[in-house]
């Protein structure tokens, strides 16, 4: 029996998954290997970043060039990372010979790589919710692409898009997490058990993790079965997935879950003493004036690409955000003149919120990320995940693997 978990860090930014994870057991997570590279970027600042916070060599190149004989010699037990949402749609090879082709530049294809050659015991992905929709002329065909790869590759998989507001953090970050485990895990015997609505709802990964009500919204629950053929599925399959569920063999059972007891993190919690933030956070008139406009409703008319006349209209939202409650999803472009940037008000005066409260916002440390221009600052917090998620779902995994050892010792003392 081995004392740790071994862990692989993909697309790994500044190391949310990888600092979540040791928060939970900095003794039973051991990141053996990571990968962290900005294309078209000549400053890498994410990687050093990383770096600097872990130590150690982490890998600065294209995840594509890396050969597969890296991952057969890695003992891996559990790879994480969070990717892009991309069109996965798959083709037959040229030849033949090849199997399938995903588009180019995909990156879920290199997990699936990673997969093929290291055979992880776990896998926990992070994606924006979007991808249960996309793409919109098909929509759950993206999604259910992924679920047919990871059933060929021999796994079960539960989802669940969660809301860090609702579980205690102090911004509304929406998100799909997809963990998958081997169908030859004690685990998955264990599962197997239960009937897909109490996985979702009570037994599963998620429903331990992340506590839900025991009936869904609306009665939204909906089941499939996925087509044998990928390419099938790429060209022709289209289904409504809810915001939680379970693929398990090519069986779908999917809900729309709701949270029993949401408990967030008013956003006044977050901010730094007013006396520590540099004049250069608070807003000039000339700026004030074009956040007012930018959080005001507004009709107006614009010509299409085509030359038709339209009007675009959009609602108001209040001029500072509100301090007694969460905030909102943050994206790459906070701290820029944008009507997605936050502004708050303390002491009658606005301003932005500073690198280190957006830290917080997403359960870093303060200062995480120093030592890059605030830009960069800004927009590695708006890509970053909520990292306190990732602490309770790595206390699940551990709860688990400690199952899956009991269970392998009893059978080695029986023998």
């Amino acid at each position: 029996m081995k004392d740790t978990l071994n862990v692989v860090e993909l697309f790994a930014g500044v190391g949310g998954f990888r600092l979540g994870l040791e928060n939970a057991d900095a003794n039973l997570f051991n990141t053996i290997w990571a990968n962290q590279w900005e294309p078209s970027r000549k400053s890498q600042d994410a990687f050093d970043c990383y770096k600097r916070n872990f130590g150690g060599e982490p890998s600065n190149q294209d995840i594509a060039l890396v050969p597969d004989k890296v991952f057969q010699e890695l003992d891996i037990d559990l790879l994480v990372g969070g990717f892009p949402c991309q069109d996965y749609s798959v083709a037959r090879s040229l030849s033949g010979e090849k199997g399938l082709e995903g588009k180019k530049g995909v990156l879920f294809w290199e997990i699936k790589r990673v997969i093929e050659n290291s055979h992880p015991k776990y896998v926990l992905l992070e994606n924006v919710d979007r991808l249960l929709k996309s793409p919109s002329k098909q929509r759950g065909r993206d999604f259910a692409v992924m679920l047919a790869t990871f059933r060929d590759l021999g796994y079960i998989v539960e989802w669940r898009v969660v809301n860090a507001a609702e579980y205690g953090a102090a911004q509304k970050r929406r998100r799909i997490f997809i963990f998958a485990y081997k169908n030859t895990l004690n685990f998955a015997t264990k599962q197997r058990k239960f009937s897909p609505y109490e996985i979702v709802f009570n037994e599963g990964f998620f429903a331990n993790t992340f506590p839900v009500k025991q009936e869904p919204y609306k009665n939204r629950i909906a089941t499939c079965e996925l087509p044998d053929d990928i390419i099938a599925i790429s060209d022709e399959f289209a289904f409504g997935f809810h915001t939680a569920g379970i693929m398990l063999e090519g069986e779908i059972f999917t809900a729309h879950t709701e949270v029993d007891f949401p408990k967030f993190r008013p956003l006044k919690h977050i901010l730094i003493d007013e006396s520590m933030v540099p004049e250069s956070f608070y807003l000039t008139d000339l700026q004030a004036e074009k956040f007012k406009y930018l959080r005001g409703p507004k009709k107006i008319e614009r010509t299409s690409a085509e030359g038709h006349k339209y009007i675009f209209s959009e609602g108001g939202m209040s001029q500072t955000d509100e301090l007694d409650g969460p905030g909102r999803t943050m994206l790459t472009s906070e701290g820029s003149i944008n009507r997605s940037t936050h502004i708050v008000e303390v002491n009658g005066k606005k301003r932005f919120l500073t690198p280190i409260e957006c830290e917080r916002l997403n359960g870093f440390p303060d200062n995480w990320t120093a030592g890059m221009p605030n830009r960069m600052r800004y927009f590695c917090m708006g890509n970053a995940l909520v990292v306190n998620l990732i602490t309770k779902m790595g206390k699940t995994i551990l709860d688990i693997e400690v199952n899956e050892h009991n269970k392998s010792e009893q059978i080695e003392m029986f023998i």
